[in-house]
């Protein structure tokens, strides 16, 4: 099964000044990424600090995207732990609370093996929720290979692979694996999205899709339409944007560009810190450059 084709927002989580998750502007950013075109919605990903989230702000928070969003596109929720046990509780909760499909990175800090891997998710898949694994050894540790995406193409419930392993080798040697077994891929970096489609993803879940989901939407929709001459020109005129997204660690930048759009989304939580002035600068600079803001 496929969950979504297109752009899947990965989300932040908005805090207000008291600290707690702003239930307000969560309602306002639900409407602005529908409205802005994304076909799924992915809370409590990296993007979302779930690792300073507690265990009622998860469930709670899960639960109002799922509400609010009322089916118009799929929700598909971060469900990772380097505790596989961990891991499965918070898939077993997602599927309780509606979820269409969970985010499972890979087991951070613990640096399993190839073959814990695929054990992890064949642990985390007996939940009985549509899984799509996570690459991103740069914050993990931890490096899902090619030939270990086909064993987890075997697993059933796991139906697909959000793959941001940095290397671009690695990722067509990933793809060929999920085309040669039916296995959904997604792209997991922002700047390689219309080159991750040509060769075979079915969509990018997007960090930049936060503050400029139209324009994500029409990059993706550029390559539906096979019109890859376009989408390169749309991609090169993103990309400094996109760098920018990135200036520090994820979310502290996008969290800064949601504002600068007017979306109140608040600061990250410690250990995290706000973005530093001249990172801001260089970020409303490219915002300014691709139309996002005035």
């Amino acid at each position: 099964m496929t969950l979504f084709t297109g752009v899947g927002a990965a989300m932040v989580t908005p805090f207000g000044k008291d600290g707690n998750i702003d239930y307000a502007v969560l309602d306002e950013y639900i409407e602005h990424l529908i409205a802005g075109g994304v076909s799924a919605l992915i809370p409590f990903g990296t993007t979302g600090e779930p690792a300073t989230a507690s265990a009622e702000e998860y469930e709670k928070a899960t639960a109002f995207v799922i509400a609010h969003s009322a089916k118009r596109v799929p929700v598909i929720v971060g469900a990772g732990s380097n505790s596989t046990a961990t891991a499965y509780e918070h898939a077993q909760t997602a599927k309780k609370l509606g979820a269409d499909g969970v985010l499972v990175v890979t087991p951070y800090y613990n640096k399993c093996t190839q073959r814990g891997i695929v054990e992890h998710y064949k642990a985390v898949a007996k939940a009985g929720v549509p899984i799509i694994a996570y690459n991103v050894p740069s914050r993990t540790g931890v490096n899902i290979l090619p030939a270990t995406v086909g064993e987890l193409s075997k697993i059933d419930g796991v139906i697909g692979i959000k793959e941001a392993c940095g290397n671009i080798d690695q990722f067509q040697n990933t793809a060929k694996v999920c085309a040669e077994n039916g296995f959904d891929m997604y792209c997991g970096d922002d700047g390689i999205t219309a080159t991750a489609i040509l060769m075979g993803c079915k969509g990018v879940i997007s960090v930049a899709a936060n503050p400029a989901p139209k324009l994500m939407s029409e990059l993706c929709n550029l390559c539906a339409q096979q019109k890859f001459l376009q989408a390169q020109q749309l991609q090169f005129k993103l990309n400094d944007f996109i760098a920018a997204l990135f200036c520090e660690v994820n979310p502290i930048p996008v969290k800064k560009a949601m504002q600068l759009i007017g979306m109140e989304v608040g600061a990250p939580r410690l250990p995290l810190t706000e973005l530093e002035p001249q990172h801001t600068e260089l970020l409303r600079a490219t915002m300014r450059e691709v139309g996002l803001i005035k």
